[in-house]
């Protein structure tokens, strides 16, 4: 019988988190039918033991097993081992597991954490470029190239292990800045004939030197609430090729026009910040774009 969801889990030498990852899969209450796919990519520790032990477990507690995987002497990576196992798989939705999360449910419905087998085959499969590419981010930006959106649930419903070994030390985190500006400038700056980054600090100048020469044009100022970065007045690319280098104003936030590209850490975001963004009566997605 074909199952309603499928849990997708990419194995690779998952040995110290491997017990609890797949101790959260058998304590789910999810009605209808589950079952669990397993790609192996080329573990080299008891991760193949443990999976045997628990498919027992969860096949007795009537959630079908499916576990695939090669023995090579390089693991392939996160993306191949994620496009395997939902090759391998049968239901109509798909739950993506990973043996650092405890699946408790996704947070941020986002494909990346779940989405329907037929979006998947529309949007995807994983990019398969192995260590080092941010297989994740790289498939949301063609889910959003593709229409898809962004579902918030107000629950804390996934726990996510930081640890050493976790391949997302691997992506480099220029590699993430390089797609994120190359993504905001095929999907948003075209429809700006000009713009404003908010933020003169170190995050903004990064932002403004990473954008290619047409998009550095629209840059009419930057704003910021730093009285010290204002009284500067402008900010000069001295690495411009252009002559005489462009000098960009420094203005303070209520002197700004939108559109803004918010250029700030996720963690100044709260309090004083969005009482000055309510002062601006913008709207998120219609006047200002946050990116970090």
């Amino acid at each position: 019988m074909q199952a309603h969801v499928s849990i997708i889990l990419p194995v690779h030498n998952a040995e110290p988190w491997l017990d609890e990852c797949l101790r959260s899969v058998l304590q789910q209450d999810f009605e209808g039918t589950m079952e669990l796919s397993v790609f192996n990519d080329a573990s080299k520790d008891k991760s193949g033991a443990i999976i045997e032990k628990w498919r027992v477990k969860l096949e007795d507690s009537g959630v079908h097993v499916i576990i695939g995987g090669h023995d090579s002497l390089s693991p392939r990576g996160v993306g191949y081992s994620k496009n395997q196992a939902v090759a391998q798989s049968s239901g109509s939705y798909l739950c993506f597991l990973d043996s650092v999360f405890t699946a408790n449910g996704p947070t941020v419905i986002m494909p990346t954490w779940f989405c329907s087998r037929a979006w998947f085959s529309h949007v995807g499969p994983f990019d398969e470029g192995g260590q080092g590419v941010p297989e994740d981010l790289l498939f949301f930006y063609e889910h959003l190239r593709k229409g898809g959106g962004v579902v918030r649930v107000d629950q804390s419903l996934l726990l996510y292990r930081y640890h050493p070994r976790a391949a997302t030390h691997s992506v480099l985190e220029t590699t993430i800045w390089t797609h994120r500006v190359r993504f905001l400038e095929e999907q948003a700056l075209p429809r700006w004939a000009a713009f404003t980054i908010w933020n003169a600090g170190k995050q903004g100048r990064r932002l403004y030197r990473s954008l290619t020469a047409a998009s550095q044009r629209k840059v009419v100022a930057f704003c910021d609430v730093d009285e010290n970065k204002i009284r500067k007045g402008f900010y000069c690319h001295e690495d411009s090729q252009e002559r005489p280098k462009p000098r960009i104003p420094i203005l303070h936030f209520r002197a700004a026009r939108p559109p803004f590209v918010i250029c700030v850490k996720l963690d100044l975001t709260g309090g004083a910040f969005e009482d000055n963004l309510r002062s601006l009566h913008l709207q998120e997605g219609q006047d200002f774009l946050h990116f970090s």
